[in-house]
């Protein structure tokens, strides 16, 4: 049975895999047992790359969580907005999805205060000033910060050559900046410094 994933990524191992290992190594690493928590996670297509990651699933779209148990995941059906999980999690984790916080400062808040070590998502610097959200962010606590270009196209496959020379230009500096200008996203990690 083809599921969301399989659907909307052209080829979703190199995506979802690039997107965990980002997940893992931006900002403080988690390690094998910490518990993830991944808002507007569709069928959970993610876990398949968390290895040793206690993975814990939510979409408000009923759906996603039929696709989900046809893949033997299970997810909570509930709004990222309103859930909180029974207890905390290690990390936090959100992507393509954002623009589904009916209020910034508000969601960063909530979730800050129920995450211990990180919140990682996409940023897409076109539809959102790094600024803005950096100070979002900062308001809510999370005053460590780490950004990274995320190179790796949803709906296109690519040779793996041409797939691997895009994940290493994003550590280009200067071109992997004018990039984003055009196309592409950030992965932001964000989390509480310790003093």
């Amino acid at each position: 049975m083809m599921t969301w994933t399989d659907r909307v990524y052209a080829d979703p191992v190199p995506y979802l895999r690039h997107r965990a290992e980002l997940i893992l190594a931006l900002g403080p690493p988690l390690e094998s047992g910490d518990r993830l928590l991944d808002l507007a996670c569709g069928d959970g297509g993610l876990a398949d790359f968390l290895a040793g990651i206690e993975y814990l699933g939510v979409d408000a779209d009923p759906k996603m969580v039929e696709e989900a148990a046809s893949k033997g995941r299970t997810i909570v059906h509930a709004d990222l907005n309103d859930f909180r999980p029974d207890r905390p999690v290690a990390a936090t984790a959100l992507f393509r999805a954002l623009y589904y916080a009916r209020d910034r400062p508000a969601f960063f808040r909530r979730v800050a205060a129920f995450t211990e070590r990180k919140l990682v998502f996409d940023l897409n610097p076109r539809q959102y000033a790094p600024a803005d959200v950096e100070a979002d962010l900062r308001a809510a606590g999370l005053d460590g910060l780490t950004m990274r270009p995320f190179f790796v196209p949803q709906t296109r496959a690519l040779p793996r050559p041409v797939g691997a020379a895009l994940v290493a230009a994003e550590r280009s500096g200067p071109i992997a900046r004018l990039a984003l200008r055009h196309r592409f996203t950030y992965v932001v990690a964000a989390w509480r410094q310790r003093t």
